[in-house]
């Protein structure tokens, strides 16, 4: 899961729905319309738990427990009951645990699997898809997770800091955020597939054009390089991929007034990005630039980016090493309100280094340190040591 504290285009915003983007196929285990030989009923559970501790500096020190619990459901109707190309999906959730970022203080997030108290069972998604013209257009409808196919690269999916999944200038846009993990909202998205290496997808006024390299597809058949949609989770060679988002419903200023002294109202607030990652061999390289609105937002920017070695030892190729770093930039009109009442605004930056063990088929444990400058965007605070381990399971 990525991008935990905080959501796209609130539920005001939400009912103006349906955009076009262009990204990577995407996520969460299922397959695509098609799919020969598939099971028409799929069933896999999930738990992952993370022990964070903040060994100094931050808010304060101390160390918390997360977790996570997860059911998903699919069901692939051609091969139900012969609705050619269709399928249901359904993801429910339950969380539990402290929230990290209570004891750091930071503003991105170091640790993705954070959510509000209290401990709750959640319908995360619940969502219908139907695939059409040869597979090359994907219309989903239903409760949706936008970061399962926005603003995405699987390189990113490694680290724990939610900014590597979603930057924060979106996570943290709106009033309660877009639809992604912890509150995800109703909407559609839409995939158009003109060509091979291509994708137009749109959601809730939210838009992505990805290029994507695939040398596994060279050669392949037609429809095996034109298949989009939620269930084609392909590992790709390279993306690069540009987006825009935005919001239909009123916000206010941080800091500007109107002459009777009431915040100024904007209409509208949106935001774009460029991200990217390219794969030689075991080494992966990626870097995300993001751009929000500071009038509205405390992140006005960001900029992150890293690397990612698969198979570090020789007896270990399923191991995966990664270092990264996520600058997150107070935008203008934070950074004047916070000086107007003699706040020392700055720029919070997080080095994060991890290494997932893959210890069987279905257990995973990942040790993690992270370093956060500015925690919270602030100099008040001082900079924080990040230990924490992760086990995930899954069946």
């Amino acid at each position: 899961m990525a991008g935990v504290r905080g959501q796209l285009a609130t539920h005001t915003a939400l009912s103006v729905l349906a955009a076009m983007t262009c990204g990577a196929p995407a996520v969460c285990g299922q397959m695509a319309a098609g799919d020969s030989g598939a099971r028409p009923v799929i069933l896999t559970f999930s738990y992952t738990g993370e022990l964070v501790q903040n060994a100094g500096g931050g808010a304060r020190r101390g160390t918390t427990f997360a977790g996570a619990a997860g059911v998903q459901f699919t069901l692939l109707l051609g091969q139900l009951v012969g609705w050619r190309g269709a399928r249901i999906f359904v993801f429910a959730l339950g969380t539990h645990g402290g929230a990290p970022s209570d004891l750091v203080g930071d503003v991105q997030g170091v640790s993705n699997l954070e959510a509000p108290p209290p401990a709750a069972v959640r319908l995360e998604e619940a969502w219908l898809q139907q695939n059409l013209l040869d597979n090359r257009l994907s219309w989903l409808v239903g409760r949706y997770d936008l970061n399962t196919e926005f603003y995405r690269l699987q390189s990113g999916a490694l680290f724990i800091n939610s900014s590597f999944g979603i930057g924060p200038e979106v996570a943290h846009s709106g009033v309660a955020g877009p639809s992604i993990f912890p509150n995800t909202a109703v909407g559609t998205r839409v995939d158009f597939k003109p060509s091979p290496n291509v994708v137009w997808r749109g959601a809730l006024l939210v838009g992505e054009v990805a290029l994507l390299a695939r040398p596994d597809t060279a050669g392949a058949p037609r429809q095996r390089r034109f298949g989009i949609g939620r269930g084609r989770a392909r590992p790709y060679g390279g993306k690069l991929a540009l987006g825009a988002w935005y919001y239909t419903a009123r916000f206010s200023d941080l800091v500007d007034t109107l002459p009777n002294g009431a915040s100024l109202q904007h209409r509208g607030s949106g935001g774009v990005y460029l991200i990217g990652d390219v794969t030689v061999r075991s080494l992966t390289a990626f870097a995300q630039l993001g751009l929000g609105d500071g009038r509205v937002n405390q992140i006005g920017g960001y900029l992150g980016g890293g690397f990612t070695l698969t198979a570090p030892f020789s007896s270990r190729s399923q191991d995966a090493l990664g270092l990264a770093v996520a600058a997150a930039r107070n935008g203008s009109h934070y950074e004047r309100a916070q000086t107007a009442v003699g706040g020392p605004a700055a720029e919070e930056t997080s080095v994060e280094l991890t290494y997932l063990a893959q210890l069987g088929s279905w257990l995973t444990v990942q040790p993690d340190v992270q370093y956060v400058i500015h925690p919270g965007g602030t100099r008040a605070t001082r900079n924080a040591v990040v230990p924490g381990l992760r086990v995930a399971v899954s069946h």
